[in-house]
């Protein structure tokens, strides 16, 4: 097992339920679900948490942060200073505004590309995470405020495709975590592009 700890991004509540901004917490919950493994809330990370306990993927950690997206990094700092790990022990799964919805890209390096949970990582815990981005794109309409966007909620035939991706990303994401991010970014990368096209 290549990473030590998946974190997906997203707004802790209801009134953010199934946002745009919350594909990282939807990705999250789909994983646990598929592993059996329960949430529990972790007051000193300000997180819900969840270990993987079985099959090729045991010890690996999940985390939903519940600092709301913009202050990502607060929770998942404190994550990785407790188990001692380096960001590069972790993956982070959240919305790309950049690709078009259904679309998925993983990444190593770069900057935030405007995204504020990034931004926040980046800023105190430092790079050498991966990036496993899933495309909320493109905005509609083009003049709509960018928070407005990210934080409303998929089109019913967005949201239908997404539900059918939903098998793939998680394997796409196993794939990752088993194999590192070469071998996942050369076959996933090249696959998303050409399910698009």
């Amino acid at each position: 097992m290549h990473y030590r700890l998946v974190a997906g991004l997203g707004n802790p509540g209801l009134r953010y339920v199934r946002t745009r901004h919350n594909v990282g917490f939807v990705l999250l919950d789909a994983l646990a679900a598929r592993h059996g493994a329960s949430w529990r809330h972790e007051k000193r990370f300000e997180a819900e948490v969840a270990r993987l306990a079985a099959g090729p993927l045991a010890g690996l950690w999940l985390a939903k942060p519940l600092t709301y997206v913009n202050e990502s990094g607060r929770c998942l700092q404190r994550i990785l200073a407790y188990h001692g790990w380096d960001p590069a022990a972790a993956v982070i799964v959240y919305d790309e505004i950049n690709l078009p919805t259904g679309r998925l890209k993983i990444s190593l390096g770069g900057s935030a590309g405007g995204h504020n949970g990034i931004a926040d990582l980046l800023a105190k815990t430092g790079d050498g995470f991966v990036r496993f981005r899933l495309g909320i794109g493109p905005r509609t309409p083009p003049e709509i405020d960018l928070k407005d966007f990210v934080l409303g909620r998929f089109p019913p035939e967005q949201a239908a495709l997404l539900q059918e991706r939903l098998p793939a990303f998680l394997d796409g994401l196993e794939l990752l975590v088993d194999k590192g991010a070469e071998p996942a970014m050369n076959l996933l990368n090249r696959k998303s592009a050409s399910e698009n096209a």
